[in-house]
């Protein structure tokens, strides 16, 4: 971000497309599909187990915060989506739910024993200020753990919609400067990040998550419909671009995975681990 203007542009975005509650609930029922296989590796990663005390930032619909309670963890689950916040509550009414920001946390020092982050990291205008707070907040020895959606430098179907928009995307339609999507799967940004907050012992370990659908084209249904950079590329396609777009969706598909009639569609995810210093 190079400016307080841009960063409050993209900020802006992100709270009206995921304070929408049609967004939510997409997300919910469709696209987090992917995201749910990625809660179990997340889990193991803080070592979240009975009592430990546990916060799960950007907690969104709450599937990751349903995990650490079926550990046994207590669970505080923050968010800046009101619409998101009361499906989390739902699915996890044993956790405590806050609505607020990760850039700035409302909890004293030393807190909890362990942070996650599901696919958040994305949806904030300063990372980095969220790794500081998050370092705040845990104790010495606290384990951090977060994911991203790979880039598309890998088999995704990220890469598929998002290289389907760059092709045939109306040029009049963008997003504001923010951080990028896939910034942290990579060890090579998000590791000197996280030491310069004073983590250390970082690792990475890939998850292969994936849809499975019996429509090709829902990779694209999914991103317009249930994401935010997705949404506010995708919803204000003129109509020829829009069909464009999904049947370039399509035909990836169809090229790499198949003829159906279901389609197991990838999109990997990267999850980094940190231990507090």
């Amino acid at each position: 971000m190079n400016t307080t203007e841009e960063a409050l542009t993209f900020a802006s975005l992100e709270k009206s497309e995921w304070s929408n509650e049609g967004v939510a609930q997409s997300y919910a029922q469709q696209f987090a599909k992917a995201a749910d296989m990625v809660v179990p590796q997340l889990v193991s990663d803080v070592l979240a187990g009975p009592q430990s005390r546990v916060l799960d930032l950007c907690c969104g619909h709450g599937n990751v915060t349903m995990g650490l309670v079926e550990a046994g963890a207590k669970v505080t689950g923050l968010d800046f989506s009101a619409a998101m916040l009361e499906m989390a509550k739902k699915a996890a009414p044993a956790a405590e739910f806050i609505e607020g920001d990760a850039m700035n946390l409302p909890f004293e020092e030393g807190s909890f024993a362990a942070v996650t982050i599901g696919f958040g990291i994305p949806h904030v205008p300063d990372p980095i200020r969220v790794f500081a707070e998050v370092r705040r907040v845990l104790r010495s020895g606290g384990r951090f753990a977060f994911s991203v959606w790979c880039g598309p430098e890998v088999d995704t179907a990220l890469g598929y919609v998002f290289g389907a928009i760059a092709t045939h995307g109306h040029p009049d339609i963008s997003l504001p400067p923010g951080p990028g999507a896939n910034d942290y799967a990579n060890p090579e940004l998000a590791f000197p990040a996280l030491k310069n907050a004073s983590f250390n012992d970082c690792r990475t370990t890939t998850v292969a998550s994936m849809w499975e659908v019996d429509d090709p084209g829902a990779p694209y249904d999914f991103f317009r419909d249930g994401t935010a950079r997705g949404g506010a590329l995708l919803r204000p396609q003129p109509k020829e671009n829009a069909t464009a777009i999904r049947e370039a969706v399509v035909a990836k598909v169809l090229g790499k995975h198949g003829n159906g009639p279901i389609w197991k569609v990838p999109i990997p995810a990267v999850i980094t681990t940190a231990v507090a210093a």
